[in-house]
């Protein structure tokens, strides 16, 4: 059985409609990307996901339960967490601290504080400093060491590439596998195509709020990718 199942599902700004009869799955210890360029219905759908909107029709499933109608405060001991686009760390508290507030749901599970640094050593390195004064990548590191501290059973990751340099992307995609291996499921949203390929089991593109592709991502050509993301 899936971990999650997102059913068919439409979403509304307003009036404005962000998905159309979108679908997914997830299986436990899976990797999937989410693919598509801006506007494609990518934030949408983890806001979806995570509580902050509600569908207009269609249902999510979380572990055999549906939260489509649950707020965001209800799925987080559920085992949902969200590191979300432009890491919205507190700037006035320390690296620490910040870690410490993903914590307050006392989830029981394999992260806390040690297993944070030991993922992300240059985050130890840093904790006792306010997080307004860490680097672009170290504030996405302390992000989603963040969301690992309520020991999440599904990671939701949010344009982890957005404006660092290609160097720190690997560094923090080098990670993933460390995530993986203890036992935590993870849905990527990325532009960096490349990058989720690289870490991902399977590959889903949005198109203007629509499904246009969804594959392994082992077995999908350039050309397929290509063609979906932009439409040809």
């Amino acid at each position: 059985m899936s971990l999650l199942r997102v059913e068919d599902v439409d979403v509304h700004y307003g009036d404005f409609q962000a998905l159309y009869g979108v679908s997914l799955a997830v299986d436990e210890g899976e990797t999937l990307a989410v693919i598509g360029s801006n506007g494609a219905g990518k934030s949408a759908l983890l806001k979806t996901l995570v509580g902050w909107l509600r569908p207009s029709r269609g249902e999510v499933v979380f572990d055999g339960r549906p939260v489509g109608r649950l707020p965001a405060y209800r799925r987080v001991p559920l085992g949902i967490s969200l590191s979300p686009e432009g890491r919205r760390l507190f700037p006035g508290l320390t690296v620490e601290e910040n870690l410490l507030v993903g914590a307050t749901r006392g989830r029981k599970g394999p992260w806390d504080l040690a297993a944070v640094y030991r993922l992300f050593p240059h985050v130890a390195e840093h904790r006792a400093q306010n997080a307004a004064t860490l680097s672009g990548g170290e504030q996405q590191a302390a992000a989603i060491g963040r969301a690992l501290m309520s020991n999440p059973r599904l990671l939701l990751l949010d344009e982890v590439s957005l404006g660092l340099a290609p160097i720190v992307v690997r560094q923090l995609y080098d990670a993933l596998p460390g995530i993986r291996s203890a036992g935590t499921t993870v849905l990527i949203v990325e532009q960096d195509v490349r990058q989720a390929l690289t870490v991902a089991d399977r590959v889903q593109c949005l198109l203007e709020g629509r499904t246009v592709l969804e594959a392994p991502a082992a077995s999908v050509t350039r050309e397929q990718v290509f063609a979906a993301y932009f439409g040809i």
